[in-house]
């Protein structure tokens, strides 16, 4: 299967658009004027603990504060004296404790922002790189579960402990030359003069077969960050930030089957390729400068499927159709039949329906970028066997998400729950905003009940002020209906309180809209 990487770049925003045998699977978007803070490292000041939700808000120098649950705090050395003892053995002091207002703490992001909430936030701090994360203290060694092989697996697991020991003894050299020559512990290298802890590592799925020097290299830059990001002593709140969307992209987004990687800026393709030389080496000749007259997501049709994946129905090969909400709380999906009849029998054409749709939710889910609780509703089945291969079908399908999913089997009623970590916003929520109309609900009242509720209002505002007049202002559908089939009640009306009653269109009025004025 092969796949490309296209990059927009324009003044005000750079898109991402990576696809497989010609079709879009992912798009990622970053804005000038709101780029995303997720992998950023910050020295917060706690502003409230709240011990009744055992979290803490943080003032991170952001518009609102961000949220740090009790689950994502690191512990000190006094509750925690030995590494290896396993989390949830640990008997955790009440967050109070462990947290006060004006405390100061190094936190990292890992969701944006989202909607009308602060960004959330941790205390286990990870720096990634091309092959390798960082998590500082922690003394854990793991690798990604997507790498299946048990000999390729111990083979990275022996790289990168030999790798750490190595650092770990030159750290420890480092510390006992420093006390010979500075005695009275007076060395400028205050940040390196004591021996490191060991730092824990997960080893990611780029890093499958790659060998052994470029394994170290990573990792020996990853200990220098580290090392500047710890001693980092100035008065600025953010010490650590991502990668741009571009360079992040190159680095988590790029697989053995990427044949190109095309970049309609000059300016940005060079930046890129200065990049790869130095941290990916094996994608300079990946990496092309295109300068076509027709812009390179039109040429790939990528702008008519990210319009596509802003509506809710999606429509399958065979006929059938999702139907995609997302809420507040969740994204519902429904599977629906539509004009597929199928060949055999009902039980076979439900079948083959919800296997397309398995796939297709798959790429949707990334396309769209959503995450939280899913909820699919596939059409029911009665045979145990396509049940069971319709959530193989979904789970496969799922594999080459970089998102983490959890899947569950079929509930008794025909549901299938399903979670996906969810950092950023989502297409929707980056691309669009409530309707004013309708402030989201998706729908509106219908003409008829406006009519009746103005009706209602003329009868309060009648028997609770004295007016020789009232004059109503409505839109246009509105009062057309009150003068129209409307208008022998509206005369009723006009006869039981005594008041002339006069009415006057505005277009700038929505069909909700209405307001009874008293002359």
């Amino acid at each position: 299967m092969s796949a490309e990487i296209l990059i927009n770049i324009t003044p005000q925003e750079s898109r991402v658009a990576f696809l497989e045998n010609g079709i879009l699977q992912e798009i990622m978007i970053e804005r000038n004027s709101n780029q995303g803070i997720v992998g950023n490292i910050y020295k917060g000041t706690v502003s409230r603990v709240l011990p009744g939700m055992e979290a803490a808000f943080i003032d991170i120098g952001q518009e609102r504060a961000a949220f740090l649950h009790a689950s994502d705090l690191r512990f000190p050395k006094a509750v925690i004296p030995n590494d290896d003892i396993p989390r949830e053995e640990i008997e955790v002091p009440p967050i109070t404790k462990l947290l006060h207002a004006g405390k100061q703490v190094l936190v990292q992001v890992i969701k944006d922002p989202l909607g009308t909430k602060g960004a959330r936030l941790t205390m286990h701090v990870t720096i990634p790189s091309r092959y390798i994360v960082l998590m500082p203290d922690t003394g854990t060694i793991g690798i990604s579960s997507k790498i299946e092989d048990e000999v390729e697996r111990l083979r990275l697991k022996e790289i990168i402990a030999k790798a750490r020991q190595v650092h770990l003894n030159g750290s420890i050299t480092d510390s006992e030359k420093d006390s010979k020559d500075n005695p009275k512990g007076n060395s400028d290298k205050s940040s390196n003069s004591l021996p490191q802890k060991k730092h824990g590592y997960i080893v990611r799925t780029a890093a499958e077969c790659i060998d052994e020097e470029a394994l170290t290299a990573d990792m020996a830059f990853l200990n220098k960050l580290w090392d500047k990001v710890s001693s980092d002593h100035s008065d600025t709140q953010l010490i650590y930030s991502d990668l741009p969307l571009v360079q992040r992209a190159l680095r988590d987004l790029i697989a053995e089957n990427v044949q190109s990687i095309k970049v309609d800026s000059r300016e940005t393709y060079i930046s890129l390729r200065n990049f790869a030389m130095t941290f990916i080496p094996e994608l300079v000749e990946k990496i092309e400068h295109y300068t076509g007259n027709r812009p390179v997501f039109d040429l790939y049709y990528v702008e008519d499927e990210i319009q596509k994946s802003l509506k809710r129905k999606v429509q399958l090969k065979s006929g059938g159709y999702l139907i995609i909400d997302q809420t507040e709380a969740m994204t519902t999906i429904d599977v629906n039949t539509g004009g597929f009849v199928g060949h055999r029998n009902l039980e076979e054409t439900i079948f083959k329906t919800n296997l397309e749709a398995a796939q297709t939710i798959a790429r949707q889910l990334r396309l769209r970028n959503l995450g939280g609780i899913i909820i699919l509703d596939f059409i029911d089945m009665q045979e145990k066997s396509h049940k069971e291969q319709v959530l193989k079908a979904l789970e496969k399908a799922l594999e080459p998400d970089s998102a983490k999913t959890s899947v569950t089997q079929l509930s008794s009623l025909g549901l299938v729950e399903m979670t996906r970590k969810r950092t950023r916003e989502s297409l929707e929520h980056v691309l669009c905003e409530s309707c004013p109309t309708c402030e989201g609900r998706g729908y509106i009242k219908t003409a008829t009940t406006v009519c009746y509720e103005i009706f209602r209002e003329i009868l309060r505002e009648s028997r609770q002020f004295d007016a020789h007049e009232l004059l109503v202002l409505a839109s246009l559908n509105v009062t057309d209906l009150l003068l129209d089939e409307e208008s022998d009640s509206l005369a009723e009306l006009q006869e039981f309180i005594g008041v002339p009653i006069r009415f006057q269109a505005e277009n700038l009025y929505t069909q909700e809209q209405f307001d009874v004025v008293l002359l």
